[in-house]
């Protein structure tokens, strides 16, 4: 398309460059920008082109443009709009999609920018009314329709506007009144509650009684009876007749018309594909509630200028008031018009559209104008962040036939790709503890399994009451959520399972299961410690890639390879995991085109490798549907501009990131719906409604009401109260109403920001990391101070371990580590000399779960651990102080106590201080004493905060 500056209104200018909204009103045939105070006020005698420009995740700007026509403007007006809009086209480059918006059957995109409605006020400039003067309060019927956006509409003040079917509000000047008929959903009735205090705010300034009046009740109540009163007293409502509005379109014949000098002509095909559409011609596709023009990439402005009044010719008259004209441009076309033709290619070619943004870019760059949002934005570089706390407590489990098989700590991060594991995160949230139940699924796992998997992962949502979110995880398309949880993961080829075994014998396919004495090549990948894998791949030199680090194995021959794009950050994984797979042997390290001959002899020989870094599937822009499942029939209804409160109660959701899927499931949905929340996730991804080619391995959240997960609420802004209100939709939002706009439920404060990526460098308790950085011979239990752990490793005993915290994990790690060896620590004392001893203990696996008693045994401990009974309560002191690690307690050099001697203070003194508070014997010893009995290094010690010093005393004590 032709772009010169005479096509280009001035009023324009420098419009679309930045996020947000932009209005115009046409006066006098030309576009007057309307002031920001007044966005949402439309008069019925006006015409007006709304300008919508979003910022996606890239960084590139998406431009949606209105032209919104009140039932009272002129033609001549409603023309100059409709031109005017394909103007502004023209000046954003050409690429935006365009909407002809009537009064009274706006789209649902185009009301979500005016949350919750928009309400026409008479008047207007142009069309010779003037706008209506403030008055006296005069009293009006408004009826209000829709589920997830709301057409209000007034309607005469009479009993028989009124119907069993709608929602009325009744707008008095002391009083409104919300009208609820019988046969209206529970939803409607929320959204028009929102129209309500949209009503209190801008015409009461928020000074005026509500009430909720019932279909049917009579004169039951005193606010029934006032509301009938209004009307003359009660009478039985009219049925409602039939008018033009609510003719159904659903079985209009599609039509394919194409547009030359200003005439639509039919086109002839036995079906619409793709290659009817040519790209110097304008064509109309007219399906009933909606009109698309179509427009070339090579047509010019005056062709589009006449294809749009063609549309506008077609739709006029009464019968197709409710029709939509959509305009799209080649390249940029909506999913609802690709949709209509029977079939799409995948992809097109859009670079004469980028071309001719540029050549826009460059008219209005001469002009003076600032252009930065008119060009091409480099994407948005972003690390990405897990959202979920990583302090808390893992078991995984293998999945064998129908079975699952606890794993033991060490192998807790070992997946094989022939089978399946479901793993039971649990961690603190807002004011309780949160669970994520998982299922991974391995590339060579069998379908039984799966399905296997899945029912036993249930099993365990079952046992918490469904209050927790599940994930569906695929082998090569995990979440940041899953490997920040597991921090580091080795894939290996193969399997365990009988279903692997059985699936090998049956095909007589090799067993690639992995062996240690065997050839094995690792891919090492990952951002940092907190998250880093090394996956299994074919021992080929194929296999290799420039911008990756690997390690080669073959018996007691180990090789560590760095691609030449590989960075330093890459080759530390390496060694990292190298301590995790060949922990007790040296390597020899390679680099790039210096290879020996041994190491291309493992891998059979040197052979052509990639060298781009392997991309995943990114996150987009999220956006929001509401489904409805009947009879295994899927179907979806985007909620444009999504918020919180679009979430109802009664309903499933969908929330889409393209490579992660969130089915949210309300409280009030019933459980036939609510067992089916995976498969409504699995059917999603199947149809695929916004054509954007989901992967079938997308992973799938399902998400409670009331236990959302942080990684989801991030996408709103969130109100944790709301969600965990009692009632269905209209009830919460009439209580939030009535009490001044804030939920009646009064929630704990929120605890302090957790550190979401790993490591904090603030020691703050709130932000405790499970890194698992520490020295390699340390005992480590998620979710303590590696000091703590040291302390609670000597009491894990199998028999009077709390089970309700996973067994401390034993894994060779970072050789790196700044943590003190255990063996290292020096003694003062027997006691002392004990507990290092016990740093070796693990505890055994434990598969139930036994809530955690918050309370201490009350009787103080022997000074030797003798009987289970003994070590019981030994471990549940140490615990509880686990669990109290929130209790800050001073110190007795800071709060002005005596300081006495270690030996007086000690539980097994024989000569104890007795005028003390023996519940806190810890704030009587001085921090240096404590330090030379423990044989903390000075600096380490001082280091930890004074409530964690305290609870290392008191652990002291107990001997």
């Amino acid at each position: 398309m032709a772009v010169s500056m005479r096509d280009l209104d001035p009023a324009f200018t420098g419009s679309g460059q930045k996020a947000g909204l932009e209005i115009w009103r046409i006066e006098n045939f030309r576009p007057a920008p309307v002031p920001k105070s007044s966005y949402g006020n439309f008069f019925m005698g006006d015409s007006y082109v709304i300008l919508k420009t979003t910022a996606s995740k890239s960084g590139a700007l998406r431009h949606d443009i209105h032209y919104w026509l009140g039932k009272d403007t002129s033609q001549d007006e409603a023309g100059t709009a409709a031109v005017k809009t394909v103007e502004l086209d023209a000046a954003l480059g050409g690429r935006a999609v365009q909407y002809r918006e009537v009064q009274g059957h706006e789209t649902a995109k185009f009301l979500s920018y005016f949350k919750p409605c928009i309400i026409p006020q008479e008047g207007g400039v142009a069309s010779g009314f003037k706008h209506a003067e403030a008055e006296e309060h005069k009293t009006r019927l408004f009826v209000c329709k829709g589920k997830h956006v709301v057409h209000v509409k007034e309607v005469p003040f009479a009993r028989s506007s009124l119907s069993h079917d709608d929602i009325f509000i009744l707008d008095t000047q002391s009083k409104i009144f919300q009208f609820n008929g019988s046969n209206s959903s529970i939803q409607e009735r929320a959204k028009a509650l929102e129209v309500l205090q949209y009503i209190k705010d801008t015409y009461h300034d928020g000074k005026c009684e509500i009430a909720s009046i019932e279909d049917g009740k009579l004169m039951a109540d005193a606010e029934s009876g006032e509301f009938w009163g209004l009307f003359g007293g009660f009478a039985p409502l009219p049925r409602k007749t039939a008018t033009n509005e609510d003719k159904c379109f659903d079985s209009y014949p599609t039509k394919l018309l194409c547009v030359e000098k200003g005439k639509a002509e039919p086109v002839e095909a036995d079906s619409l594909t793709r290659d009817l559409l040519d790209t110097n011609k304008c064509y109309l596709l007219d399906c009933g509630l909606e009109m698309f023009v179509w427009m070339g990439r090579n047509t010019s402005l005056d062709e589009r200028r006449s294809a749009s009044g063609a549309a506008e010719e077609l739709v006029r008259g009464p019968d197709r008031s409710k029709c939509h004209i959509i305009r799209v441009i080649e390249g940029f076309e909506t999913v609802m018009f690709r949709s209509k033709f029977d079939s799409w290619p995948q992809t097109t070619d859009v670079a004469v559209s980028e071309d001719g943004r540029g050549k826009v870019a460059a008219l209005l760059k001469r002009q003076g104008v600032d252009v930065k949002g008119l060009l091409k934005a480099d994407p948005v570089k972003e690390e990405p962040q897990p959202y979920i706390d990583c302090t808390g407590n893992l078991q995984v489990w293998r999945v064998n036939g129908q079975e699952k098989i606890l794993l033991p700590p060490s192998d807790q991060s070992k997946f094989y790709s022939g089978d399946c594991y479901i793993f039971h995160y649990s961690y603190p949230g807002e004011d309780k503890e949160e669970h994520l139940i998982g299922t991974w699924f391995g590339k060579q796992s069998v379908e039984e399994e799966r399905a296997s998997a899945i029912s036993l992962a249930s099993k365990v949502v079952e046992s918490l009451k469904f209050l927790a979110a599940q994930a569906r995880i695929y082998e090569g398309s995990e979440p940041i959520q899953f490997y920040s949880i597991f921090q580091s993961i080795i894939v290996l080829k193969g399997g365990l399972s009988d279903g692997y075994k059985n699936y090998v014998a049956e095909k007589q396919v090799p067993d690639e299961t992995y062996q240690e004495d065997g050839v094995a090549l690792f891919r090492v990948q990952g951002t940092g410690p907190d998250n880093m894998q090394a996956i299994q791949v074919d021992a080929v030199a194929s296999s290799l890639n420039s911008s990756y680090c690997y390690i080669l194995h073959s018996g007691s021959t180990v090789f560590t390879w760095s691609g030449g794009l590989a960075n330093s950050d890459d080759q530390e994984l390496v060694e990292r995991q190298l301590d995790l797979i060949k922990p007790n042997l040296q390597s020899k390290t390679q680099k790039e085109n210096v290879e020996s001959e041994q190491f291309w002899d493992l891998l059979g020989g040197k052979s052509e490798y990639p060298s781009q870094k392997i991309v995943r599937s990114a996150e987009s822009d999220p956006r929001l549907f509401s489904c409805t499942f009947s009879n295994g029939n899927l179907k979806v209804v985007e909620i444009y501009n999504f918020t919180q409160d679009d979430l109802m109660t009664e309903d499933i959701f969908i929330l889409d990131c393209h490579s992660d899927i969130f089915v949210w499931v309300g409280q009030q949905v019933n459980s036939k719906d609510r067992m089916h929340a995976l498969t409504i996730g699995e059917k999603f991804i199947e149809h695929d409604f916004l054509m954007e080619k989901l992967s079938r391995e997308a992973s799938i959240y399902i998400v409670m009401e009331g236990s959302e997960p942080p990684f989801f609420t991030r996408f709103f802004s969130w109100d944790s109260a709301k969600s965990s209100m009692h009632g269905n939709s209209f009830q919460r939002k009439l209580s939030i109403l009535k009490n001044g706009g804030t939920p009646t439920l009064n929630k704990p404060k929120r605890r302090a920001p957790v550190s979401y990526g790993g490591r904090s460098s603030v020691p703050e308790k709130s932000q405790r990391s499970r890194s698992m950085s520490f020295s390699p011979d340390r005992v480590r239990v998620r979710g303590r101070s590696p000091a703590f752990n040291a302390l609670a490793a000597t009491f894990e005993n199998a028999n009077a371990r709390n089970l309700s915290t996973p067994p401390p994990m034993v894994r060779k790690l970072y050789p790196k580590s700044v943590t003190p060896d255990s063996s290292k620590l020096a003694s003062k004392s027997s006691a002392i000399a004990s507990i290092t001893a016990g740093f070796e203990k693990p505890g055994p696996a434990r598969e139930s779960n036994i809530p955690r008693s918050p309370k201490m045994n009350s009787g103080a401990p022997k000074p030797k651990l003798e009987t289970n009974n003994k070590e019981n309560s030994m471990t549940s002191r140490l615990e509880t102080l686990t669990i109290e690690e929130d209790v800050k307690e001073g110190e007795a050099e800071d709060e002005g106590l005596p300081v006495y001697p270690y030996e007086h203070l000690k539980t097994t003194s024989s000569d104890p201080i007795t005028d003390i508070d023996v519940t806190k014997r810890e704030i009587y010893l001085s921090s240096e004493e404590f330090r030379e009995n423990f044989g903390m290094a000075k600096d380490a010690f001082y280091k930890l905060p004074k409530w964690k010093q305290n609870k290392l005393k008191m652990a002291l004590y107990l001997f």
